[in-house]
């Protein structure tokens, strides 16, 4: 795990439990504190597990006398009514914790889940999926871990690490062969990207030496067009409105990756549930 993730899970993890306990869990309250108890979380469909860490984390800020025991390991691909932990301890905590933990855990698990459904589907071929900055808010470093579990890859993480020049920047700045010029002198070394929506544009994105060239909305014919023409100056990236019954034809068209949005922001939670016993 890097130290950004580690960061990431307790920031994550300090911030649900302050949304969700304000001021202390009053309905906790009713239950003498000395009562321990047992719980186990089953899921109720099949997922891919993802999300194990943040789950320990908010048991260890909310009580470091819960004891967490996995059955599972991250990234099983598990059948409906599995067990996938169980938990001992301090009642109290136990209810307490129950829904940030199942929060993370549902939710990181469903995104793991449909990004190994997509997967599946280029698995023929050497395609990359790559994921989105379409990502649930507070959750950027957790749904980008989530989508390796579930067998794609990351694009950029934000803002920061890699230029994504889109049309209007190309306005602003006057040209592709502009702002391709200006992102490396701004930053060299960082990967330049440039989103185009022709075959006219990608010879000028080529021309002007970017690293990676984003196919927006072409259909396949042009997608092997571009694949001939691009093939050993830049990567090729095919974006823009793919679901599952057209991935595969695209990812045969030879691109390099396809970006996805659906990866993390069409993710369904999965159905958990925690049985508790004294």
């Amino acid at each position: 795990m890097t130290n950004m993730l580690h960061t990431a899970i307790i920031k994550n993890v300090t911030s649900a439990l302050e949304e969700d306990l304000g001021s202390g869990d009053i309905t906790a309250q009713l239950i003498p504190e000395q009562t321990q108890a047992k719980a186990t979380v089953i899921t109720r469909e099949h997922c891919v597990v993802c999300g194990i860490d943040w789950v320990n984390e908010v048991f260890k800020q909310v009580d470091e006398n819960i004891q967490v025991k996995w059955h599972v390991a991250e990234g099983d691909w598990v059948e409906p009514n599995t067990q996938l932990f169980s938990l001992e301890g301090p009642a109290r905590g136990l209810l307490t914790g129950e829904r940030a933990a199942l929060n993370f855990l549902q939710t990181l698990s469903g995104t793991a889940t449909i990004c190994k459904a997509y997967a599946s589907l280029v698995s023929h071929t050497p395609v990359k999926l790559l994921d989105t900055r379409k990502t649930i808010p507070g959750l950027r470093q957790a749904q980008k871990y989530a989508v390796t579990i579930g067998g794609c890859h990351n694009h950029r993480i934000g803002l920061y690490d890699a230029f994504l020049i889109k049309e209007n920047h190309i306005m602003a700045c006057g040209s592709i062969e502009k702002a391709v010029e200006s992102a490396h002198t701004i930053a060299p070394g960082k990967p330049v990207e440039v989103e185009v929506e022709s075959m006219t544009e990608l010879e000028q994105a080529l021309n002007a030496k970017a690293d990676i060239i984003m196919l927006d909305n072409f259909d396949n014919d042009a997608l092997v067009k571009a694949v001939k023409l691009a093939a050993g100056i830049a990567k090729l990236e095919a974006s823009g409105g793919i679901n599952k019954q057209t991935i595969a034809a695209i990812a045969e068209t030879g691109v390099d990756y396809i970006s996805i949005g659906a990866l993390t922001k069409d993710c369904k939670a999965i159905d958990l549930s925690m049985r508790f016993s004294l």
